[in-house]
């Protein structure tokens, strides 16, 4: 696929959308794991914001792929290319985690019939949610400063 538009790359554009889907999913995920009012509010809400990251990161790569091919290889953009590899299965987590968490507390917690379980489940889930949102904003702004880093160094 060309990856560009009138000439121009798509990747910053790419990039800018899982720079800002990214967190907006892991912070989602982090305050429905916390706070169960807005757990209520979101909703499904929750689930397609991760869907939106999840879509964004194959966008931000496939395009990032298609323009390394094209600029000079540097140790930096090396880097940048190497770490962005590493975004994918977070937005996997994040976003399977919300729907889980959806799912759960919309059909799961009236069904179990062992309170033991619900308790567990209630205790994992959001630490599981706070984890990986956690771990994907981290990732996210350390591959757009390595992407930064190789843009903007000489």
């Amino acid at each position: 696929m060309d990856w560009q538009f009138g000439g121009i790359p798509l990747h910053p554009l790419f990039v800018h959308l899982t720079s800002v889907a990214v967190p907006v999913a892991a912070l989602t995920a982090i305050i429905v794991a916390v706070w169960p009012r807005a757990r209520r509010w979101l909703a499904v809400g929750a689930p397609i914001i991760g869907l939106v990251a999840l879509a964004s990161v194959p966008l931000a790569t496939q395009s990032g792929e298609w323009l390394e091919h094209r600029e000079k290889e540097t140790a930096l953009l090396e880097r940048h290319t190497e770490l962005a590899d590493g975004m994918l299965p977070w937005s996997v987590a994040v976003f399977a985690f919300l729907v889980l968490w959806w799912a759960w507390h919309r059909y799961g917690t009236d069904r179990i019939a062992g309170r033991g379980a619900v308790r567990a489940i209630n205790i994992i889930g959001p630490v599981l949610l706070i984890v990986v949102g956690v771990v994907s904003m981290i990732e996210v702004i350390i591959i757009g400063h390595a992407g930064a880093t190789s843009v903007w160094t000489d």
